[in-house]
């Protein structure tokens, strides 16, 4: 699929009032003065991309009759083909695909795979092993039971204060 850019480089069309096409493009842009100024700097911009042939000519259309000398551009979209070339079995090496990706050719990566849909991506888990304890010593006590020591009774003495007075 073919896509567009749409470049605008701060120029009117022919005709046009400069001042006309900054003021239809900022009711155009819903933008302030200041930002419809840096589409004007001369420079090359590009207003919309990734767009469809038709998406592009409407574009085009609705800024030309703002004023705008725009320009419609194929983009060029590189279309990447993933080669990976075996080493050992669960190993592989990754092609560069581009000066940037060139810095990892000589990584050696272990080869995931991808799962089938709806397959478990976890290991199973191990089966857990009871360990064998002898508990015949042991017996329950019937419901009811005290099972415990009852606390000895604290004894409280009061200090004798009959000598005191408020005074």
């Amino acid at each position: 699929m073919t896509l567009y850019e749409i470049v605008f480089s701060g120029e009117p069309l022919p005709g046009a009032s400069h001042d006309q096409v900054k003021s239809n493009l900022a009711r155009l842009f819903q933008a302030d003065a200041p930002r419809i100024d840096m589409l004007f700097s001369g420079r090359r911009l590009v207003l919309k991309s990734n767009l469809d042939a038709v998406a592009a000519e409407k574009y085009r259309a609705t800024l030309e009759r703002a004023g705008a000398l725009v320009t419609v551009v194929e983009m060029a979209v590189e279309e990447i083909e993933m080669t990976v070339p075996a080493l050992a079995p669960g190993r592989v090496r990754v092609a560069p695909r581009d000066a940037y990706m060139a810095a990892f050719s000589g990584v050696d990566a272990p080869d995931f795979g991808i799962a089938e849909v709806g397959s478990d991506m976890q290991d199973p888990k191990p089966e857990l092993l009871v360990p064998a304890l002898d508990l015949s010593a042991f017996s329950v006590a019937p419901v009811g039971v005290d099972m415990g020591q009852l606390p000895a009774a604290t004894v409280v003495t009061v200090p004798d204060i009959s000598h005191l007075s408020l005074s």
